[in-house]
Order: structure tokens, then sequence, then C-alpha cells
């Protein structure tokens, strides 16, 4: 695997972190999240608020812990964003 391979987009990563968020039922904690989408504690952090402040995802508490809903754009996000990657790769070019 080369350098660039391994490389992923901010917009990878925001569609990672979104599909975990799907792939658990619309709402995942942290830790799925993290381990999900391959990610340091610090950019989860840095992530996850950019998400929310994008109105992509929500911050619920649940029993006392955090979770992540997504939302109708964040589902939108990940619809488009599938989109955009198979129309690339037609063209031989890889998100």
């Amino acid at each position: 695997m080369t350098a660039r391979q391994r490389y992923r987009s901010k917009m990878r990563i925001c569609y990672d972190m979104l599909r975990v968020i799907q792939e658990e039922g619309g709402e995942a904690g942290p830790t799925r999240i993290l381990y999900g989408a391959n990610l340091s504690y610090e950019r989860l952090k840095r992530y996850l608020a950019e998400l929310i402040e994008k109105g992509l995802i929500e911050e619920v508490e649940r029993d006392g812990k955090r979770i992540y809903r997504l939302t109708d754009s964040g589902r939108m996000f990940i619809i488009h964003f599938r989109k955009m990657t198979e129309f690339a790769k037609a063209f031989g070019m890889i998100l």
C-alpha cells in the first residue's frame, strides 16, 4: 500500500464517522465511532465538533452517556458521498 492509498481526506473521514453511526442504527457512542472510523481521540473530538456544527449529527445524553445521532442532513451526506465516489470510480479516480 502506498502513502497515497493510506491518506484519507477530511471528507472521507467525515463519511467514515457518519457511516459508523448509520451502521449502529443511527446512534453511536464516541468509543464506537473512534474505533469504527480508525481515529485518534484528539481527531475524534475535533471532527465530532465539526459534524455537530454543520448539522450532520447531534449530541444527546442518555443514561449519563454521550450519544451521537445522525441527522437527516447526515443521511443525505452519506448518500451523496457514495454517489460521488461511484462517479469518480467510473472515471478511474478514487476519493
